[in-house]
């Protein structure tokens, strides 16, 4: 069972890890892979509604989305794209990322190669990614204005999509965890954690919300 605390400690990280930024017309969309295809979707809507005239989708397969995408992807993402209407050309295929880094790093040079001139991206993760993508994305790709974006639903929605809460709230301790210590390690911009976020981190951390951590993890404030 999953505690009252729990879940209003895991609100607190779901409402931190997103920008809640504006979005507004962009260079560039920048899908970014995962098991998830309301990213490719989101990034359709935005296509549709004229925010921009390109879309970019990256990423290679993991071990969570090998069986469900098998070509990959952002190959699996390009398809859900043309299906829905998107013209092939107006579509931009990265297909080796395997993380964050690789989805940005990969995606600038894409784009570079293709001679496509980028000063903004609508930048397009899971919903509770969209801070780490953020982050990530102002430590490769400094020059250019990120805006973030995501699927817009409710916490309670994703959860329910998911079809798993402890799932749930594991990925948004595990976002947090590398919020904090990635950027010692030249991951991404340094953010502050608020305080009350910080407390609900170890909460859940205590509670026992720790698959999606990783090793060497340093103590907050260090």
């Amino acid at each position: 069972m999953i505690s009252t605390q729990a879940w209003a400690d895991a609100r607190l990280l779901w409402d931190f890890h997103q920008m809640h930024h504006e979005p507004r017309p962009c260079s560039v969309a920048v899908g970014l892979g995962s098991h998830d295809l309301g990213v490719a979707d989101t990034a359709v809507d935005f296509y549709r509604r004229g925010m921009v005239p390109l879309i970019v989708f990256t990423g290679a397969t993991s071990r969570t989305t090998a069986e469900r995408m098998p070509r990959g992807e952002a190959v699996h993402y390009r398809e859900r794209a043309l299906a829905l209407g998107v013209p092939a050309a107006a579509v931009l295929v990265e297909p080796r990322a395997r993380n964050t880094g690789e989805n940005i790093r990969f995606s600038r040079a894409l784009l570079a190669e293709t001679d496509v001139k980028v000063s903004s991206v609508l930048l397009i993760s899971k919903p509770y990614e969209e801070r780490r993508s953020y982050a990530t994305a102002r430590k490769l790709w400094p020059e250019v204005e990120i805006v973030s974006a995501s699927t817009p639903m409710t916490f309670e929605a994703y959860v329910d999509s998911i079809g798993d809460g402890r799932l749930v709230l594991d990925m948004l301790v595990g976002a947090l965890q590398r919020l904090m210590i990635y950027p010692k390690q030249g991951f991404m911009i340094s953010q502050p954690v608020p305080n009350d976020v910080a407390a609900a981190y170890e909460r859940l951390r205590h509670e026992g919300f720790t698959s999606r951590i990783v090793a060497d993890d340093p103590p907050i404030g260090r």
